[in-house]
């Protein structure tokens, strides 16, 4: 069975994004590049909501071609466009020449038969209303939170209000030199 991890920068008080979607508080380097690059070397497939699939869209299928492009922009342009994207929305289409699946229903059973099928991991960058939904139907089977020193006070968060106590193994840690320490917990 494939896993369902998650990626999310997040703020130490559990913010994804600040009120209006700002992440300009979100901290990175070339080491922390490094390690999520790893992540992306296991998956074959990425799962966005609309809104952030389009952001993707809009950058990565040519951003490692720019004449500027440094080796994190190379690699994941590269790894974007190779990979399967499964978008959750009701306004988009299924596109094989840009390998895009979309999930207009059903998101339960339709995640349960992608995780189902061979492959790599299955990974979310982002997309903290997929995130919600994903969690109320218990289908995360890992956690990496990229948490950033800092607290916004209030914003966009990628747990529902709604789901129901989750208890989840501690995995590991890494910190690096730009403040940011990233956290597994895994699925019991």
């Amino acid at each position: 069975m494939r896993k369902l991890i998650i990626s999310m920068h997040t703020s130490i008080d559990g913010y994804t994004a600040g009120p209006n979607g700002e992440m300009d508080w979100i901290r990175f380097d070339d080491a922390l590049f490094d390690f999520v690059g790893e992540f992306t070397d296991r998956s074959d497939t990425a799962l966005y909501g609309r809104v952030t699939y389009d952001l993707m869209e809009a950058y990565w299928p040519t951003a490692g071609s720019q004449p500027n492009a440094n080796r994190h922009a190379k690699h994941h342009s590269a790894w974007y466009n190779k990979v399967t994207k499964v978008v959750v929305s009701t306004t988009l289409q299924d596109d094989p020449s840009k390998k895009l699946q979309v999930i207009s229903a059903d998101l339960k059973s339709n995640i349960e038969k992608l995780k189902n099928e061979t492959g790599g991991d299955i990974l979310v960058f982002g997309s903290p209303s997929i995130v919600r939904q994903l969690e109320e139907h218990n289908l995360i089977d890992e956690y990496w939170l990229m948490m950033n020193p800092i607290i916004l006070g209030s914003g966009i968060s990628m747990y529902s209000k709604d789901i129901q106590q989750l208890k989840l193994e501690p995995g590991e840690s890494t910190s690096f030199s730009c403040g940011v320490t990233a956290l597994s917990f895994k699925k019991r």
